[in-house]
């Protein structure tokens, strides 16, 4: 197994992202279609024909997956009577008529051993047919991002109007990264199934994803295969903090392009923190003499380590009262190699009414003489 040397990066819970597009020439693909996405910025590190549209075999029982998952968690995961309309041919859970499985079941069936009954089986159950599942992914598809996608089939069998792009494809196993089941699902090697009809049936699938051992930051993805669509695979890593996601169509070297692209990404990521702080303002006229800001610490995730990240605060150092909690404080403007990146406004955070001054010595005396 290839080690992969990366840039050691800190992971944060809580912080704002800029996009950066930066497109690599400096690695390459036997596939017909690539892409290698960073997650954390949503930028293209490396692209070939990433906007073309192509067939991508199984790898659409990701949008199953993904469909058949949210719909089990909101309804209590319903069991699924196996039926002879939901016989497809190739790949295979070997689901027999009358068996009885749950919709999270399925979704193992159709992620490890990429089962085409399994992934037909969830799309009548849920949609009534396939036809009107594959309305239900075309959906969900456009609410994504996925705007050079179609589907036809939940499977992915050949069908000349089922297509996507490798671009597309990113997109979706972003979307999927965020359902911690399903991610569980297809970052397994090995799954069970206890049928619930026969009760006395318990199948263990071997997932087909072999870049979970050949790579050891692989977390999860989908492998797909046609003879017109040709090897697809997409996958998703995480080294310190960073995610990204590689996508392969028509690649008859697939594990290896995956594992040089992880190797490209993870090297040339570079982060930088702006850690958590606090601004102090001095007040005039309010019920307090100061207002406290807090900066939330903002990483920028950067695809190229020559570059220079700078901040400039621009905050008065006194305000007069009252302010109102989000009214405009000061700007915080970012560069990067000296020309100006982002621009974000500093709030007030807090309400401070405006207070009197009490009269002093010498007003009372004014008075006295004004009469």
């Amino acid at each position: 197994m290839k080690r992969v040397i990366s840039l050691l990066v800190l992971f944060v819970f809580s912080f704002s992202l800029l996009t950066i597009n930066f497109k690599a020439t400096e690695v390459t693909t036997s596939a017909m279609g690539t892409v290698l996405y960073c997650v954390d910025n949503n930028s293209v590190l490396y692209g070939k024909n990433e906007n073309v549209k192509m067939k991508m075999a199984s790898t659409t029982k990701l949008m199953t997956a993904l469909l058949t998952i949210e719909y089990a968690e909101k309804h209590n995961n319903p069991i699924v009577t196996f039926k002879k309309s939901m016989i497809e041919e190739g790949s295979s859970m070997y689901l027999k008529v009358n068996e009885k499985v749950t919709l999270k079941d399925l979704c193992v069936g159709m992620l490890l051993p990429s089962g085409n009954d399994a992934a037909t089986a969830s799309a009548i159950k849920i949609a009534g047919s396939k036809e009107k599942f594959a309305e239900l992914m075309n959906k969900r598809a456009k609410q994504i991002g996925m705007n050079n996608t179609n589907f036809v089939t939940p499977s992915g069998l050949d069908d000349d109007n089922h297509f996507s792009t490798p671009y597309d494809m990113a997109l979706l196993m972003k979307e999927c990264s965020k359902n911690k089941e399903l991610m569980k699902i297809c970052g397994s090697k090995f799954m069970t199934v206890s049928f619930v009809s026969p009760k006395d049936k318990i199948v263990t699938y071997q997932n087909h994803n072999r870049l979970l051992s050949l790579y050891e930051n692989c977390i999860g993805g989908k492998t797909g295969y046609t003879e017109s669509a040709g090897r697809c695979l997409v996958t998703i890593a995480k080294k310190n903090g960073i995610t990204l996601i590689a996508v392969t169509l028509g690649d008859k070297n697939d594990w290896k392009d995956h594992i040089n692209l992880y190797d490209y990404g993870f090297s040339k990521i570079k982060t930088k923190v702006f850690k958590e702080e606090t601004l102090v303002q001095q007040l005039v006229g309010g019920t307090k003499d100061k207002t406290n800001i807090k900066l939330k610490e903002k990483v920028f995730i950067l695809n190229n380590k020559s570059d220079k990240i700078e901040r400039k605060i621009f905050l008065s150092p006194f305000a007069y009262c009252p302010i109102k909690e989000g009214d405009k404080a000061g700007v915080i403007n970012y560069y990067r190699n000296g020309k100006l990146l982002e621009k974000n406004i500093i709030k007030y955070q807090e309400d401070i009414e405006y207070k009197e001054a009490e009269k002093s010595f010498w007003d009372f005396i004014k008075e006295l003489f004004n009469g």
